[in-house]
């Protein structure tokens, strides 16, 4: 078992990291070709509980820091939106995250924006271990198979165009996740850009005369 607790520590810090991280399943092909006598199973199982405890802290930290500290109240009841939505469909939820862990895609901006709406994150976090643990043992044995080709090649080049441009793609799609107006798309099917509650009451005392200087009362009105 030699070098496991060290796949733990860095497939961890690789799922803490809210964004430009490496993706694990490079890591785990490495570490399988850096330690072959170690079982692959037992690597995936390492790796699976190693992700899923990095996103679960992720999540927490969306949840307390950016939703607690950045956004604002505007924003936080937006969100509450597709919060009440996903609380009544947790079975589809489960489902969709099983299935996006089967696939490469980051999950960091996943386990963010979930993050944000305050849900309960074992809805999310056990079908993506479930699905992390299969497609990290596909992973290592595809390390163990050619990892010379990984291991020397994959930390030079992973910082690739297509990734930069997924990364970027994905912080864009957390800032969308928090500028569309849910409760327009969820219940009038509408795409709308979320407004500010502030700036409709200041429209709204706009309309609004005000009794004062240079404001006379009507006729009809003062003699009743």
């Amino acid at each position: 078992m030699e070098g496991i607790w060290l796949v733990f520590l860095v497939v961890l810090a690789l799922n803490l990291l809210p964004a430009f991280a490496p993706p694990t399943w490079m890591a785990l092909s490495f570490f399988s070709y850096k330690f072959p006598e170690n079982d692959i199973a037992m690597l995936a199982l390492v790796g699976a509980t190693a992700a899923t405890l990095g996103r679960v802290i992720l999540a927490k930290f969306a949840r307390s820091i950016v939703r607690g500290k950045l956004l604002s109240q505007d924003t936080r009841e937006n969100i509450d939106a597709i919060r009440d939505s996903l609380q009544e469909r947790r079975a589809w939820t489960a489902g969709a995250c099983l299935f996006y862990a089967f696939s490469p895609l980051p999950s960091n901006y996943l386990f963010i924006a979930y993050g944000l709406t305050t849900l309960e994150l074992r809805v999310l976090a056990l079908p993506f271990f479930l699905g992390r643990l299969i497609g990290y043992n596909f992973w290592a044995h595809l390390g163990s198979a050619a990892a010379h080709k990984l291991a020397i090649e994959a930390p030079e080049t992973y910082m690739s165009a297509y990734f930069i441009l997924v990364q970027v793609s994905c912080l864009a799609l957390i800032y969308l996740f928090t500028r569309l107006d849910w409760r327009s798309l969820l219940q009038e099917r509408k795409l709308r850009w979320a407004r500010k509650k502030s700036s409709q009451r200041s429209a709204t005392s706009v309309q609004q005369p005000v009794v004062g200087a240079g404001y006379r009362v009507p006729s009809d009105k003062r003699s009743g």
